[in-house]
């Protein structure tokens, strides 16, 4: 605890990036390669003088800040290159968020410039404000602040922006203070933030509620599994879509008695990154009071080593009555996404995506920056994509190719957990969890990251709710329009 933090878990204060009066606010021009800088000189009188002198040009991540009379800063102007060079991916407006981290304290304020989006660029400055604090020694907090741009959403800028900081701060934190409990101690925070209903299921109990591989994987630690299952729906709706989140959280993955190496369990505190994004889009979902009828359900558990672990060549029995040998017990995530997906499928969702930090294949095939997407359906599918290229949120698709079930055929059980080879991991585990999924009118599967290696325009290094925003978008342009 720092920083004057008192409790955890919090919801975050994103108005520390924002403010609602635009009093003296400084102006921030974003300015294409080789524009004319008259408006500037107009608005600012010496202002294009001086980005003219120092050679000012308008490329892609340039900034500099305009003097004004009597040592005053006068402004900031952002360089926007050809208006797509947007980190990773997207329109220059996304560049805003570095601004929030480099400018100095003041309030500011977005300059006209036509065909900008100023909420996309309002929304950046907030992802690129986020600043995990919690073990730092106490200190001033204080930074620039953005004046929420006219006609545009103000409750969807803050929506956005406090997802992701709450998904970050749980990613963040470290397995000492975000193990299963505390994981639901945030659900349950968020539950009663929105008026949701919360429901957990631990311990022995889930073997009585039959969700038997999140227990198995669980029980070798001194903090019991659980299941967290949260409903929502907004109460002015009457017609709604199902929509159902189920978000690996495994608090710290060991790798179980197959154990990890010592540099593979550096990061294991963002193993619970699926049920960091799933718990950051719900609360965007809820936030906008989407008319979607929400079910979030989060396996949590650490895969811990100790006399009861499960171990290799143990054959468990699924929720499904399907049996399952366990060929490497570092592949427990897919174990307890599966019962957590047997018991969502058993409603029929309309929509059923699942998120999970799920394979390093991924991450070999598509880097830190893209989450892998898996599903049958075309149309979610490009509609996913499309979203997630135009704010920054991308996510890349990868075949459920029906021509590798068989490499998780086991000779002694329905199905091993891994594949019999070192090929194609990231399609066999989506292929995995495919089997668990049935009634379902529509599924995706994330297979993520949750981490950004380096500090970018919007963010800074650390834990990142992969996703979440491109879902958001999708949800609200093509699923609930």
């Amino acid at each position: 605890m720092s920083g004057g933090e008192t409790s955890w878990p919090r919801f975050p204060d994103v108005m520390k990036a924002f403010t609602d009066e635009a009093t003296e606010a400084l102006p921030i021009w974003q300015v294409p390669e080789n524009a004319d800088l008259s408006a500037i000189d107009h608005a600012l009188g010496q202002g294009s003088r001086w980005l003219k002198s120092i050679g000012f040009s308008g490329k892609a991540r340039r900034t500099a800040l305009i003097p004004g009379g009597e040592g005053a800063l006068a402004g900031a102007v952002l360089g926007t290159g050809d208006g797509h060079a947007g980190e990773p991916c997207g329109p220059s407006e996304l560049l805003l968020g570095s601004l929030s981290r480099t400018l100095p304290e003041a309030d500011y304020q977005l300059a006209s410039a036509q065909g900008t989006d100023a909420e996309l660029a309002a929304i950046a400055w907030g992802l690129g404000a986020y600043r995990f604090r919690r073990y730092r020694g106490a200190g001033e907090d204080r930074a620039p602040r953005l004046v929420f741009p006219e006609a545009t959403n103000t409750n969807r800028i803050k929506a956005v922006v406090e997802g992701v900081w709450f998904g970050r701060d749980l990613i963040n934190t470290p397995a000492s203070d975000m193990g299963p409990a505390e994981l639901e101690a945030s659900a349950r925070l968020l539950a009663e933030h929105h008026g949701a209903t919360l429901e957990v299921t631990t311990g022995e109990d889930l073997l009585t509620h039959n969700l038997p591989m999140i227990h198995a994987v669980g029980r070798a630690s001194v903090e019991p599994p659980r299941l967290i299952d949260m409903k929502w729906s907004p109460s002015a709706a009457s017609s709604l879509k199902a929509v159902t989140l189920v978000g690996k959280g495994i608090c710290f993955d060991t790798g179980g008695l197959d154990i990890k190496p010592p540099n593979a369990m550096l990061l294991m505190k963002k193993d619970m990154g699926g049920a960091a994004s799933a718990l950051a889009l719900a609360h965007m979902i809820m936030a906008l009071e989407l008319p979607v009828a929400l079910r979030v359900l989060i396996p949590a558990a650490e895969n811990s080593v100790s006399g009861n672990a499960f171990r290799p060549g143990d054959v468990l029995t699924s929720r499904l009555g399907k049996t399952v040998e366990i060929g490497n017990t570092d592949a427990e995530g897919r174990l307890v996404l599966a019962d957590a997906l047997a018991l969502a499928d058993e409603d029929g969702p309309d929509l059923m995506i699942s998120l999970a930090t799920l394979t390093g294949a991924a991450r070999v095939a598509l880097g830190q920056d893209l989450p892998a997407l898996f599903t049958d359906d075309d149309d979610l599918a490009a509609a996913i994509y499309r979203h997630g290229l135009d704010i920054g949120d991308p996510v890349w698709r990868l075949p459920l190719w029906r021509g590798y079930k068989p490499k998780l055929d086991s000779e002694v059980a329905d199905m091993n957990n891994v594949s019999d080879g070192p090929f194609a991991g990231a399609i066999t585990a989506a292929l995995f969890l495919r089997r668990f999924v049935a009634k379902a009118r529509r599924y995706a599967h994330v297979d993520l990251y949750g981490w950004r290696p380096v500090t970018r325009a919007l963010g800074s290094k650390g834990g990142e709710p992969h996703a979440a925003r491109a879902l958001l978008a999708t949800l609200s342009n093509e699923v609930v329009s």
